[in-house]
């Protein structure tokens, strides 16, 4: 019977590198007699290790993690001032609300390089080629717009009690940094990133 492996989608921490001579101290401290290889001792550790470090983070929920305080932008708000917020703060994406703060959709740095003439590779030096190549800025047509013209809609978003585990897997399947975090309502009650992630598996990592 074939043995199945640890699916990586599933892996949110990889443990260190065991030695074989690692294996065979920890089965001396063990005592007593062990009827096993060290390599199906290794493989049982690694199942074992991930299993618990995945059922762990189906525990953790976004509500546990998530910042509070999150940077977001009206429909209305112009992308000048969209730009100046994200540099301002730090940040490379931001949500975009409604008036009474349902979200609506989110806006990135991608959509700036989108917009600015990097449809293939979404490259900033392919923006600086073609400006170099044009007697007009490329972002000359972005002065006028909000940021309702040219954010990613629908948004991605998760609910209060949306698993980091989730989360996990939904930055790796959409490729995106970070999630909002909204209520049963549709509005914003904070935003999740890797970071927040990475932070909260080394946390338990460090408990296991």
């Amino acid at each position: 019977m074939e043995k199945k492996q640890p699916k990586d989608e599933t892996q949110l921490f990889s443990p260190p590198d065991i030695s074989d001579d690692d294996i065979l101290e920890a089965m001396k401290e063990i005592g007593g007699y062990l009827d096993i290889t060290p390599g199906t001792f290794k493989e049982v550790f690694l199942f074992a290790y991930n299993h618990a470090i995945n059922r762990l983070t189906q525990s953790i929920s976004a509500k546990d993690v998530m910042s509070k305080e999150v940077i977001a932008v009206k429909k209305e708000t112009p992308l000048a001032t969209t730009t100046e917020i994200m540099a301002k703060n730090a940040v490379s994406g931001v949500p975009v609300l409604e008036d009474d703060g349902i979200v609506v959709g989110v806006i990135s740095e991608k959509d700036f390089l989108f917009q600015m003439g990097a449809q293939n590779t979404g490259s900033f030096m392919e923006i600086v080629s073609n400006c170099l190549s044009s007697p007009k800025c490329v972002a000359a047509s972005l002065r006028e717009q909000c940021a309702q013209d040219i954010m990613t809609t629908p948004a991605i978003t998760v609910s209060e009690d949306t698993s980091v585990f989730e989360i996990a897997q939904i930055f790796g399947e959409k490729s995106i940094n970070r999630v909002p975090v909204i209520n049963h309502s549709g509005k914003l009650v904070g935003i999740v990133s890797r970071t927040d992630i990475l932070q909260a598996v080394l946390y338990l990592n460090k408990k296991s």
